[in-house]
């Protein structure tokens, strides 16, 4: 079946009649400050705290069909195919025999946003029990059918209960007469015995019709009757147009209408083309700064900007007497999500209903938003996931989502298709968070750090809407809505300040965080938010605090490692790297090692890189990375593995090459030549990505584990190579010359 047929489907209830979203459940803030469900059984694991109804998860119909339901998106981390694991695992069933639906607000729990690694810590642990919850009911309904002691009783495999006797009940038959809208209970065993999907390397579910060009993606989506559009802006943030040739354009043949609301304009046409060829002419329209002008550096502006400061670590211990003194200055650029495939939403409105297929990571923000812009009550917008060809953090789903839904007011009955143009994406996207770090540590007689102080400056990582005045288009139609005020991500989370405390042992130090809540620039959630940056300047420190020391880089950190999950990640990546054999600094070859816990409560993380330094280009070739991974236990280790080489590859890229350009007016970076992200032949010659497994512990999250390893370890392997020690991203061919003098 098609993805569109899919689709409709998933829209249309019996008899075809459409299916309305259920109302909003009462919220409170997530760990990025979008909104969540209120906790309301806080004995119970995982997203069960929220929605604690066993039939909110797992649903068995009379012919035994298995549909498990998740509040979180697959965004191409293999959600799926790991949740599939977890729910057949305990119902005794093959994962084929599951039918799985992601993110959707009229059928799945409100698990606020698909971000931070929370995905199996949250969604996974909350279908794990809910699942040994229901394989307990149907062998009580069983025993009780059979008049039998539930405890002889045993699941078949194939969807049954099994007697001693050899007699056997299928799941549909014994679902059909048994309730499952009952609220979970903690502490239910899992299912004994060994496994039989958890653990399993299992191919993903989400695999094939992306590497066969298949239909994998909304941008693929096709409706009946669907129109297109085409959203019409400035060239970037801070931009708008004026004088809009609309009479022309209306009066193009195939053009269905163009809607004007304020300073938001879109066209509407029957082809996509004719939607382009419509927008190009508008854009020729003159376009001004509407914002104030962005400062000539953007980066000094953060550090110099006014802020909220708060002492997020503060060990006030009197320091041993310091022989050696480290002091240094890091700092990242402006960073863009770089999607492949620009972004891009479905709307159809319909008997008095929005429903937006959208690939936002949070289907209830977003829904809120939306009715706020609409000016709809909530249970008259629906939001449906659809993968996006290239979505992670705050990209522009959720804005092209806004676009899409008021093309879609003025269409009413007709599926409307907008997507956004690769300028308009690169132009008008969220950006990561530029910061600035400032940190010094001292060395007692010992060569153990004495001392430890640390500050980092960073404007909001979190911009996700909640509001209509969240979104791009809410705050250009006519009256604008309130911009969305930022604020700080709180603690042990943290957004600019997350992995700001070191998890080594610190014997007197303080670590401040500077929330800066006016940025220069837009900016929102990037994939790992402030980690990346704050583990590369803890990361680069404890290797320039290792060199003053005399000490092996990792000896040292395992000297400071207390954690002794924490140590045997370092101790297994340093061993299946060969540290102690690796190759020396010469001048061009080097290694570099560094390690992190995820907000120091997720996945542990070690990375070490051989890299070769070409010095007449000044570019930096990897040619080894070996990591190793800790994330509690492995329900797919293929999985994780993926996950750490997609974040070593990532990592590579914003560390080595990204980085937005401005001018006075405007950004600069509209293609994939004015911002430049690692292309296939600057991946690592090899990769290795080694799973430390921990059965029966919780399941952390992995997907954003290794960045910040990755690139304090590049930095570390081009000191080691060179003894040139670079502490501002990125880490370019331009600035890798400069720092030897080529």
């Amino acid at each position: 079946m098609s993805l569109a047929a899919t689709s409709r489907r998933s829209l249309l209830g019996a008899g075809g009649a459409l299916v309305v979203a259920f109302s909003l459940a009462p919220r409170a803030f997530t760990q990025e400050g979008g909104p969540g469900p209120k906790p309301v059984e806080p004995g119970l694991p995982g997203s069960l705290k929220t929605a604690p109804f066993l039939d909110a998860w797992i649903k068995v119909d009379a012919v035994g069909q298995i549909t498990v339901f998740t509040g979180k998106a697959e965004l191409g981390q293999g959600i799926k195919t790991a949740l599939l694991q977890v729910a057949a695992e305990e119902l005794d069933v093959a994962p084929a025999a599951i039918r799985l639906i992601t993110a959707d607000t009229a059928r799945t729990p409100n698990e606020g946003v698909t971000a931070g690694s929370h995905s199996m810590q949250d969604s996974g642990t909350a279908i794990l029990n809910a699942a040994a919850n229901v394989r307990q009911l149907l062998t009580r309904a069983a025993a009780e059918r059979w008049r039998l002691s539930p405890e002889g009783l045993a699941t078949t495999g194939a969807g049954g209960i099994r007697a001693p006797d050899g007699r056997t009940l299928g799941y549909g038959e014994l679902a059909a007469g048994l309730s499952l809208h009952v609220e979970a209970r903690p502490g239910v065993p899992r299912r004994g015995g060994a496994h039989r999907t958890i653990g399993l390397d299992l191919p993903r579910v989400d695999i094939p019709a992306k590497l066969t060009g298949g239909e994998a993606y909304v941008q693929d989506l096709r409706l009946p009757g669907m129109l297109h559009a085409r959203v019409v802006r400035g060239p970037s943030d801070g931009t708008e147009l004026s004088a809009l040739d609309v009479a022309a354009v209306s009066a193009t043949p195939g053009v269905v209408q163009v809607i004007r609301n304020g300073r938001f304009a879109a066209v509407i046409a029957e082809q996509e083309w004719t939607a382009v060829q419509a927008l190009q002419r508008l854009q020729r329209a003159p376009w001004r700064r509407a914002a104030p002008a962005i400062p000539a550096d953007p980066l000094a502006a953060v550090r110099a900007a006014p802020a909220e400061d708060e002492v997020i670590f503060d060990r006030p211990g009197a320091p041993a007497p310091a022989t050696k003194t480290v002091r240094a200055r890091y700092s990242r650029p402006w960073l863009m999500h770089g999607a492949i495939g620009p972004s891009c939403a479905v709307a159809l409105f319909q008997d008095g209903t929005m429903t937006v297929w959208t690939h936002t990571q949070g289907v209830y923000p977003l829904r809120k938003a939306l009715a706020d812009l609409l000016r709809l009550p909530s249970e008259k917008v629906r939001c449906i996931h659809s993968e996006g060809s290239g979505c992670y953090g705050h990209n522009g789903a959720d804005d092209v989502a806004g676009d899409a839904a008021l093309a879609a007011l003025a269409m009413p009955g007709r599926p409307v298709r907008l997507q956004w143009m690769r300028e308009q994406e690169h132009g008008w996207e969220p950006l990561g968070t530029a910061m600035v770090v400032e940190a010094q540590a001292s060395l007692d007689a010992a060569g153990r750090i004495a001392d430890w102080r640390y500050e980092v400056w960073s404007p909001s990582h979190n911009g996700r809407p909640t509001t209509g005045g969240g979104l791009l288009a809410g705050l250009e139609v006519e009256p604008p809505f309130p911009p969305q005020i930022p604020r700080p991500i709180p603690m042990p989370e943290g957004g600019g300040d997350r992995n700001g405390v070191p998890i080594y042992r610190i014997p007197a130090g303080r670590v401040v965080s500077h929330f800066i809540a006016q940025s220069p620039v837009r900016v929102s959630a990037l994939r790992s938010l402030g980690a990346h940056m704050n583990v590369f300047a803890i990361e680069s420190l404890m290797d320039e605090l290792a060199r003053a020391a005399g000490a092996d880089p990792v000896a040292f950190r395992q000297a400071h490692l207390d954690d002794l999950r924490a140590r045997d990640v370092v101790t297994l990546c340093a061993q299946k790297f060969g540290w102690d054999a690796r190759p020396r600094g010469d001048g061009r070859r080097g290694c570099g090692f560094a390690f992190a816990r995820y907000k120091n409560l997720a996945s542990y993380c070690a990375v070490a890189l051989e890299i070769e330094v070409e010095h007449e280009t000044g570019a930096i070739a990897v040619r080894r990375a070996v990591a190793a991974v800790d994330s509690g236990e492995a329900v797919n280790p293929d999985g994780i593995r993926n996950q750490i080489e997609g974040a070593i590859v990532q990592a590579l890229s914003w560390t080595g090459l990204e980085a937005v350009t401005f001018d006075a007016t405007h950004r600069t970076s509209f293609d994939w030549s004015a911002y430049p992200v690692a292309r296939f032949q600057d991946v690592p010659d090899s990769v290795e990505v080694h799973v430390l497994n921990r059965p029966g512990l919780p399941f952390l999250g992995a997907g954003e584990a290794g960045q910040g390893p990755t690139g304090a370890a590049l930095a570390n392997a081009l000191a080691d190579a060179t003894g040139a020690r670079l502490r501002d991203l990125p880490l370019s061919p331009d600035r890798v010359r400069a720092v030897l003098g080529v």
